[in-house]
């Protein structure tokens, strides 16, 4: 990883977080003692953090929220066209609270786990060509 941090209000910076997170999602699953359920708040995290840059890219302020249905709708109202498989991602923001913490939910299954790393890479990969659109198009209008 690089160890050379953007300022925090560059929407790239959030990008390397979300993937920064998607990494422990996803290679925590080889660990021992490592509950899925974590393995899924890390998977949410990572999702939120592309959806946060995609708004900053956009300059569209956002409240510090776990919830990504909030942040899905922030996303539509600028008028930017968020496909199904991305709105899908609010399914995630249960992994923020709920699944974190000892019996307030069931623990979550393999599968449950593999659909919300999948989720998570999708959101990225979304948020990346989203912000990397929006650093070209502020690129060309500068004088």
């Amino acid at each position: 990883m690089n160890d050379k941090r953007l300022p925090p209000d560059d929407p790239r910076e959030w990008l390397r977080r979300a993937k920064s997170n998607l990494s422990q999602a996803k290679g925590g699953i080889v660990l021992p003692n490592v509950y899925l359920e974590d393995l899924c708040f890390q998977a949410q995290q990572a999702a939120e953090k592309a959806l946060k840059g995609v708004l900053m890219a956009l300059k569209i302020q956002f409240p510090y929220t776990h919830d990504l249905a909030n942040l899905l709708t922030l996303i539509k109202q600028s008028g930017q066209i968020v496909p199904q498989r991305i709105q899908e991602a609010a399914i995630l923001s249960d992994y923020a609270v709920e699944a974190r913490y000892p019996g307030i939910a069931e623990p979550v299954t393999r599968q449950e786990y593999e659909e919300a790393v999948s989720i998570a890479e999708t959101v990225i990969e979304w948020a990346e060509r989203i912000i990397s659109d929006v650093i070209k198009k502020q690129k060309r209008l500068e004088p």
